[in-house]
């Protein structure tokens, strides 16, 4: 298999480096992420009112 000089081959036994919003789109992460803001959601909200 040859590339062209502007192609980079990844190295062998590494995946191809991917950037955040690869790894945001992930769903463990994404649940994870939305626990977390709906936990900070409700503290903010249940500071907000006087129980």
């Amino acid at each position: 298999m040859s590339h062209s000089p502007g192609e980079r081959s990844p190295a062998p036994g590494h995946e191809e480096s991917r950037g955040c919003l690869f790894a945001l789109s992930q769903p463990p992460l994404m649940l994870f992420l939305s626990v977390i803001a709906s936990l900070l959601l409700l503290a903010a909200v249940h500071d907000l009112y006087p129980w």
